[in-house]
């Protein structure tokens, strides 16, 4: 990533998509299960690999979503620099309940988007709130209280809208509730995958390659490579929370894995 390229623009239809860029910095090897020596030195030579950290802000005609907060750190000041209060959210869409994820939904108590409804698969918030009793977790969503809607996500094609435009899909294995959002306008669509991957330079080709980070690899490996196939497929966009800037581009394949190509710097989503 160069200068200061921390958000990233492109449109989907009448939606407004920013990606908002909240961490740089480097990962080590270490987290990726199975991967041999020979893997790692032909795909990340040096141990380690540019290691990042986004957050989505969508802008409709008549609302503004954000899906997931980062730390809460960066994601105030590109706020501020799109000239959006945090007031004016109406919804903050969580694809899992990781601190990576959800740190910039309070502040010593008191939420940091006072007028916006949580939205959470029923299995997240029953496994971070319920099954561990995770700290953060529960401290994350408590200002919410009744603003904290779960729902059930569906399959990859044929989710229901959760709401106008945006469809959740059930990806569970990263955690046990990890969900994916579809947004779409006049036809245009783009799939929010989440921590679907972490290591773009093994995971692409080598998709069966898990990290650490996932509760249930083998169940993580399955939907990834579900996904992979649709987005190629379906010459579907795909935005990743992990990915390197600007994050947001096609999947298609290649040998016996897959490629990744970002967007241009105009966001050009026009289908295929």
């Amino acid at each position: 990533m160069a200068g200061d390229d921390t958000i990233f623009t492109c449109q989907v239809g009448d939606l407004t998509v920013h990606l908002l860029v909240e961490y740089v910095g480097q990962g080590n090897s270490s987290i990726l299960l199975g991967a041999s020596e020979e893997v790692l030195h032909r795909y990340i030579p040096g141990g380690t690999y540019q290691a990042e950290t986004h957050t989505l802000l969508i802008r409709s005609p008549d609302r503004i979503i954000l899906v997931d907060t980062g730390f809460g750190g960066k994601l105030f000041e590109h706020l501020k620099t799109l000239r959006i209060d945090p007031a004016q959210v109406d919804a903050v869409l969580l694809t899992h309940m990781h601190g990576d994820h959800i740190g910039g939904l309070q502040r010593r108590g008191k939420a940091l988007f006072p007028r916006a409804s949580v939205y959470l698969s029923q299995q997240e918030k029953t496994y971070w709130t319920e099954t561990t009793g995770n700290p953060a977790a529960v401290a994350a969503l408590a200002p919410y209280g009744s603003r904290v809607r779960t729902f059930l996500p569906g399959p990859l094609g044929s989710a229901e809208e959760l709401l106008p435009g945006v469809r959740a899909i059930a990806a569970f294995g990263h955690t046990p509730g990890h969900t994916l959002y579809q947004v779409e306008s006049k036809g245009q669509k783009l799939l929010i995958w989440g921590d679907l991957m972490h290591v773009q330079d093994i995971q692409f080709p080598l998709p069966a390659i898990s990290v650490s980070y996932d509760t249930d690899p083998q169940a993580a490996r399955a939907i990834r490579k579900q996904v992979l196939d649709y987005a190629a497929q379906h010459t579907l966009p795909i935005a990743g929370m992990h990915l390197r800037y600007p994050a947001i581009g096609r999947v298609s394949l290649e040998g016996t894995g897959y490629r990744f190509s970002p967007l241009p710097p105009r966001g050009d989503l026009t289908p295929l």
